[in-house]
């Protein structure tokens, strides 16, 4: 079955309405998991030897922009005069992130990728808890600042 352009342009509005009227802890919950399916994405181009298909050179490189592009909002999301040691600790984390795929980007690094992916998934299931058990709450999550964007 094929979707027409007025099927997606129905499923983006609906992703944008679902953006828009996530809790603060779902967005960033999110984020990580865009951060974390782009990265696998990339990572199954790179064979075991640290090569890649000519053809997937681009989209390797596209999907680990996408990753940087959001663990640089989650950090600039950061707040950190509220959130303290934990938003410090983050911020350092994502910074580290960051390094570790522009090297893998150029080397090709899958150990690089899969250590990012590790922590990219651990922080992803403590953040979903932190949002679950404040679905309902309105509390803030600390460390994240009250006008997150996700969108690109």
């Amino acid at each position: 079955m094929a979707f027409g352009a007025n099927a997606y342009g129905g499923y983006n509005t609906y992703k944008q309405v679902g953006v828009k009227t996530a809790s603060q802890g779902k967005l960033v919950v999110m984020l990580y998991e865009g951060a974390i399916s782009n990265l696998e994405k990339a990572m199954a181009l790179v064979d075991d030897e640290k090569k890649i298909q000519p053809k997937n050179i681009e989209a390797y490189g596209n999907y680990l922009q996408k990753v940087m592009d959001i663990i640089t909002e989650l950090q600039v999301s950061l707040d950190m005069a509220k959130g303290g040691e934990i938003a410090s600790n983050l911020l350092s984390l994502y910074i580290f992130f960051n390094k570790q795929i522009l090297d893998a980007t150029i080397s090709h690094d899958k150990s690089k990728l899969s250590f990012v992916h590790n922590m990219l998934s651990e922080l992803h299931e403590s953040w979903l808890t932190a949002a679950n058990s404040t679905a309902n709450a309105s509390t803030s999550i600390p460390g994240a600042a009250p006008a997150l964007n996700i969108q690109g």
